[in-house]
């Protein structure tokens, strides 16, 4: 299925985008893409989104395997006649396995991508955090969506 197709993309170039990474700069090497604005840095999250828990593996294995459990079986029952939800869903399955690889091969994601937004520096992110946001953002939107059309939402 497409969705799938979807998910290997997302792997595929998360984990080149990281080999990279890892390959050609230092930990903590940070070289500007847009000066002030982008930059490649080279970081290493040992928790979940922005830093929490730390340390904390085994949590990080067993969620991963239930929710990619989850959408695996939502992508093979109901997402037939919903191509926008297949496309979310695959993306947020690449964006967790990318991650979910990282933190069995190096005990860590590996993250690079370094935003400042005007004096804010967003935390580090990668390739498969970007697709698990999108991804999510467009679960919300189709949602939203479908109660607009039942009438649950003005």
């Amino acid at each position: 299925m497409v969705y799938y197709l979807i998910a290997i993309i997302i792997i595929i170039v998360d984990q080149l985008t990281k080999l990279l990474v890892i390959s050609n700069m230092e930990l903590r090497q940070s070289i500007p893409i847009i000066e002030g604005f982008l930059y490649l840095t080279s970081h290493r999250n040992p928790g979940a989104a922005f830093g929490i828990l730390p340390g904390q593996m085994w949590l990080f294995y067993i969620v991963t395997a239930i929710v990619v459990g989850f959408i695996i079986y939502y992508i093979q029952t109901k997402v037939e006649n919903n191509k926008w939800l297949g496309i979310s869903l695959g993306l947020i399955l690449g964006g967790a396995i990318g991650n979910f690889i990282d933190r069995v091969i190096y005990g860590e994601v590996v993250d690079f991508i370094d935003v400042f937004i005007f004096s804010y520096n967003y935390p580090i992110f990668n390739v498969a955090d970007c697709a698990l946001v999108i991804g999510f953002i467009f679960v919300i939107f189709i949602i939203y969506l479908e109660d607009k059309k039942q009438g649950k939402v003005n």
